[in-house]
């Protein structure tokens, strides 16, 4: 069975080429660009994993990922942060920390093995 990921961006374009990127891969894709929905969206698609910016137009995915971490229902869905502006190290100290990140730009195949190393390969 595919593994289930949901991708969370408001930068349209960087969203649809994830989630070609990741389809073409083996992965069935949800897409979000807005992180006020994303508990919906989780009840929705069941994600395995979630890709998550940072740097989103109506929250921060650095509290979007602690929300996620906290909540009994969804803690244990590993969350990678995507990000060109932080210093994402320094939220692994936080509360409801994500399982990795990555900087943007970001190389593919490092976020498919970071992807595969929380999840496994998609087939």
């Amino acid at each position: 069975m595919c593994k289930r990921i949901l991708v969370l961006d408001d930068d349209l374009a960087i969203l649809g080429a994830l989630s070609d990127i990741l389809e073409y891969s083996g992965y069935y894709v949800s897409t979000l660009s807005r992180g006020d929905k994303v508990f919906e969206k989780i009840r929705e698609c069941h994600p395995d994993l979630i890709l998550l910016d940072v740097m989103l137009a109506d929250l921060d995915g650095r509290d979007i990922c602690q929300n996620i971490k906290q909540k009994h229902d969804t803690e244990s869905i590993p969350v990678i942060l995507i990000s060109a502006t932080h210093n994402l190290s320094e939220c692994l100290n936080h509360a409801g920390p994500p399982n990795d990140f990555v900087a943007k730009p970001f190389d593919m195949n490092n976020l498919l093995y970071k992807i595969e190393r929380q999840i496994g390969t998609a087939a």
